[in-house]
């Protein structure tokens, strides 16, 4: 996705001519990206960005009245109003639609100002009153900054590909953060799969005075989160009701088009309940496959119209099979390496949702935070493919991850998982529409640490919260059968059959038997996928690597240079493509990772855009 990049360098050192140009071409995925640049080289500063045009960062660099103070900024704020109201009040003009309103706060806080901000971003402050500069991120660290320092200089972007063209010797895996991501599909802390990058830690302010010293500094302290009280069901239940209807009208703001992104499940229709939206006025869509129409199309066409709003089918279809080499590249390149293949689908579905409204607001991370849902652990994939060596760190990496699981849940998924894990997703996403989604608002995600145990484990608080904002919302079961006051039997029965289509099309697809995988190739004629496919979900790989994209996963896997990596075992790598592709063995995961890992090769390591 876009943002910021930069350098900021001592007089006696100086970077390569037009790298800062260098810097932000590599992060221009769309032809509706803006960019710019301001250098300030009395401070030894360089600093360029990319955003997409009309959104929140779309009005960079944004100065204060008296030109002393300069903010770039990437990303979205969600500031309670009332603090508009006052910096209008004490004489400050700016345009509440925009990130302009910024630079205000800082003129009346102090870098203080970064503390009340709400949202994901990244973003750099230069007071020219003092020369000094600030680089600071989100508290949650989706607003990714990659950096490397040498000699006196600090190099710094949102995509890591931007460094890796200016400082070419940094093209080096970190084949520790490999393994994690061989292991667990995201690497784990602050590192990157770079040897020499790092990220920012999420919560950062890092500040470098005139004399070039750098402090790096932290302003969020999750200690006074984790360290509330926790409140009996109805108190709490009362609060968080309260919470959610005040700050969702904050997601739908600005002059752009908002788009529901809407699924079958409990998230999504929340948003739905308590949106208020008049009819026509919030567009909704839902992603399906080739085969039926899913559960979420099905559920989710109904809740639209429930609340007097269009909605749009988009389909995985049989273009998205010949377009599958340039978005499979595209979204490991977009997201540098940390989205595999997979993310094909969503850059895909991600594009055509953009014509609908340039802004996606979803149910995303709902089920995380509020029923604290773990999205990802250490996979059981086959040592075999791996060299012996390689395989020590893939097991390191499995320690790793249960020692960082130790200690608070909702503190493990809101400032690990997702800034590790569901980072990879959304800079894809990102890269074609801004996506919104108000369960990551710092007001909820401060009210969970509240919660009492039996909140997250029940979804009936949540079905309650849905009647009472559209009762007739409520009637209509969830793609898990889930209905607020269900009927005993029916409801039972209802959400048994659910579970079982959702179990039987994953144990078809990814979760496929060995055994089971030959007896689906000698039954292929009966086109048996047609009973589970597409009933919950609207992507296959399993099939697909087999069936429509066999040639693609050929002509990368089995070419010399992937079976020549030094992680990987040649022979069991041929035997893995070659049995998978026949039918004989369902190796789909395994192909995810490895195609990816050949595609950070070839296009963020090896190939120079």
């Amino acid at each position: 996705m876009p943002g910021i990049v930069g350098i900021i360098e001592s007089a006696e050192c100086r970077s390569e001519e037009n790298a800062l140009d260098s810097m932000i071409k590599c992060m221009f995925h769309e032809p509706f990206y803006e960019s710019g640049t301001y250098v300030n080289r009395q401070l030894g500063l360089q600093i360029g960005w990319a955003c997409h045009q009309s959104s929140f960062s779309d009005c960079m660099p944004v100065w204060n009245e008296k030109k002393d103070v300069c903010l770039i900024f990437f990303g979205e704020d969600f500031t309670d109003p009332d603090e508009l109201k006052i910096l209008k009040a004490n004489g400050h003009n700016f345009d509440q639609e925009n990130a302009s309103y910024l630079v205000h706060l800082y003129e009346e806080k102090g870098i203080d100002f970064i503390k009340s901000l709400n949202g994901w971003f990244s973003g750099l402050l230069i007071d020219l009153r003092k020369k000094r500069i600030f680089i600071f991120n989100d508290r949650y660290g989706l607003g990714r900054i990659y950096f490397y320092e040498k000699c006196d200089q600090l190099y710094f972007a949102s995509e890591a590909k931007s460094l890796l063209k200016v400082l070419p010797e940094l093209r080096r895996l970190n084949y520790k953060s490999l393994a994690e991501a061989f292991s667990c599909g995201c690497v784990l802390q602050d590192k990157t799969l770079f040897s020499e990058i790092r990220l920012v830690p999420a919560g950062s302010i890092w500040a470098i005075n005139e004399n070039g010293k750098l402090r790096k500094d932290s302003y969020f302290d999750l200690k006074n989160w984790q360290s509330q009280p926790l409140l009996k069901e109805n108190e709490f239940y009362q609060q968080f009701r309260e919470t959610f209807r005040r700050i969702l009208p904050r997601y739908f703001r600005g002059k752009k088009q908002v788009g529901m992104s809407l699924t079958g499940g409990l998230d999504g229709r929340m948003i739905m309940a308590w949106a208020n939206r008049f009819p026509g006025e919030l567009p909704c869509y839902s992603f399906s496959g080739i085969y039926r129409d899913c559960a979420d199309v099905k559920i989710a066409r109904k809740l639209a119209k429930l609340c007097g709003q269009s909605h749009e089918t988009i389909v995985v279809g049989p273009q998205f099979f010949s377009e599958f080499p340039r978005l499979a590249e595209q979204s490991v390149y977009i997201s540098d390496g940390t989205m595999d293949v997979t993310g094909s689908v969503e850059l895909y579905v991600n594009k055509m949702a953009r014509q609908i409204a340039p802004i996606r607001l979803t149910g995303n991370y709902g089920s995380e935070i509020i029923r604290r849902n773990i999205a990802f652990r250490p996979a059981s994939l086959y040592a075999e493919l791996i060299e012996p060596e390689f395989g020590r760190l893939v097991k390191n990496a499995a320690a790793t991850y249960d020692s960082e699981c130790r200690g608070n849940e909702l503190s493990f998924i809101a400032f690990k998982q997702v800034p590790w894990h569901h980072y990879s997703r959304l800079s894809v996403e990102q890269s074609q529409l801004t996506l919104r989604s108000p369960f990551l608002d710092n007001e909820l995600v401060y009210l969970m640490y509240k919660a009492p145990q039996n909140f997250s484990l029940s979804p009936q608080p949540i079905l309650r919260l849905i009647a009472e904002g559209n009762g007739e919302l409520a009637k209509i079961p969830t793609d898990r059968g889930l209905l607020c006051q269900p009927t005993p039997i029916i409801g039972n029965f209802r959400h048994l059959y659910q579970e079982l289509t959702y179990k039987s099309e994953y144990a078809y697809d990814y979760g496929m038997p060995q055994w089971l995988a030959r007896i689906d190739r000698i039954i292929e004629p009966l086109h048996v996928e047609r009973l589970f496919m597409g009933r919950q979900k609207f992507y296959h790989f399993r099939v697909w690597y087999r069936d429509k994209l066999n040639q693609y996963v050929k002509d990368i896997l089995l070419e010399q240079r992937s079976l020549e990596r030094p992680y990987i075992q040649r022979k069991y790598l041929e035997k893995m493509v070659n049995s998978h592709l026949a039918g004989k063995r369902n190796y789909t995961q395994e192909i995810s990772r490895i195609l990816s890992f050949e595609l950070i090769q070839r296009h963020l390591i090896e190939h120079k855009r």
